[in-house]
């Protein structure tokens, strides 16, 4: 498991995680969640939804992850915005964004989200998969 943490001149925090895609990590990327939007001062409920936003990507991408892979997972921050880029490399396609409840409510909470699937990779094993979802703070409060 590896992190990494980097601040610029313009006040933008980028905090990033690499752990193996397997259900055990699922917790610590819930951990990591929280605690990165907390210490970006992002309100409680936003914390909350930033957290389950987070869970369904990361589930998805669990459940077709190809064996021993890892998922890496970067939150950049800011004092207006929040983007999370979680990625994997998958067995199979579409792995992501299907219909369904999960994917309904994520979308409903995130600013944006942009999923994108690479071509069959035959030296890493897989499809490489990018989600990127963005979360504008105050946004559910301000309308």
């Amino acid at each position: 498991m590896g992190e990494w943490t980097s601040r610029s001149a313009t006040d933008t925090t980028t905090v990033g995680v690499r752990v193996p895609a397997q259900w055990e990590q699922l917790t610590m990327l819930r951990a990591l969640t929280e605690t990165v939007a907390l210490i970006g001062d992002f309100a409680l409920d936003e914390v909350t939804d930033i957290r389950l936003v987070l869970d369904e990507v990361a589930t998805s991408l669990i459940l077709d992850a190809v064996p021993c892979s890892m998922i890496d997972c970067e939150f950049t921050y800011d004092a207006d915005e929040m983007v999370v880029h979680v990625s994997s490399l998958a067995t199979s396609e579409p792995v992501a964004g299907q219909p369904g409840f999960g994917w309904h409510i994520v979308r409903a909470l995130t600013g944006s989200m942009i999923i994108a699937q690479n071509p069959y990779d035959s030296e890493l094993g897989g499809y490489p998969t990018m989600i990127d979802f963005g979360w504008v703070r105050g946004a559910a409060a301000g309308g």
